[in-house]
């Protein structure tokens, strides 16, 4: 059996699953991408390859990553969670995640999801890059920039670009698996968000109606 062409990053099992089953593939759940956004901060100045090892503890620690419920933890739970030797013990990332679950529902509240927010950034739709190596991948992008900057201005905080630029890439609004990837290919085909073709679909029909109604 031949050997498949993965990205060079994807090196140990964790890893080659990760790349294999996740990264690069569209998310469009709330909760999954409330996950990668407390996942990608926690990585700052460590290996993915750690939160790999500490997801499932991160999973338990946050409740499953429900952001409503994160966003109720008080002192005394960060306190706990700063003492779990199965997360990243840093308070500031810790307090961090707890202030952007607050973060994350006012944005809910204010886009009625995430989702529709988040990948506005893109158009709705994956932007599929032409990579053929590592070297190629940037570490930070316009887009990243935007995202950074607007995410920081709602008071979320371990959002800087290049993180926004790795959370982009794990939810799929980047394809940036090299093109010799077996996996460039099955993640290469763009699919919109399921709100901003609502958004589309509700703004063409308002059209629609405004031109039959219009006089000839």
């Amino acid at each position: 059996m031949q050997e498949r062409t993965r990205c060079g990053w994807a090196t140990t099992p964790l890893g080659v699953a990760y790349h294999d089953e996740e990264w690069g593939v569209p998310v469009h759940d709330d909760r999954v991408l409330f996950e990668f956004l407390i996942l990608e901060g926690a990585q700052a100045g460590l290996s993915w390859e750690t939160i790999l090892r500490k997801r499932d503890a991160y999973r338990d620690a946050f409740e499953g990553f429900d952001p409503a419920v994160v966003a109720r933890f008080r002192p005394a739970r960060a306190a706990r969670l700063l003492r779990n030797p199965g997360i990243v013990r840093n308070r500031l990332k810790i307090e961090s995640a707890i202030g952007n679950a607050r973060a994350f529902l006012a944005v809910q509240d204010e886009a009625g999801s995430f989702d529709a927010y988040l990948w506005r950034f893109v158009g709705g739709a994956p932007r599929v890059n032409h990579r053929r190596s590592l070297r190629q991948l940037p570490a930070r992008t316009p887009e990243s920039d935007a995202l950074s900057r607007d995410l920081a201005r709602r008071g979320f905080k371990f959002v800087g670009s290049t993180i926004c630029y790795a959370l982009m890439q794990a939810v799929g609004m980047v394809n940036d698996h090299v093109t010799s990837c077996f996996r460039y290919e099955t993640v290469a085909r763009p699919r919109r968000s399921r709100h901003l073709e609502a958004e589309t679909g509700r703004r063409t029909s308002q059209g629609n109606q405004a031109r039959q109604r219009a006089p000839a």
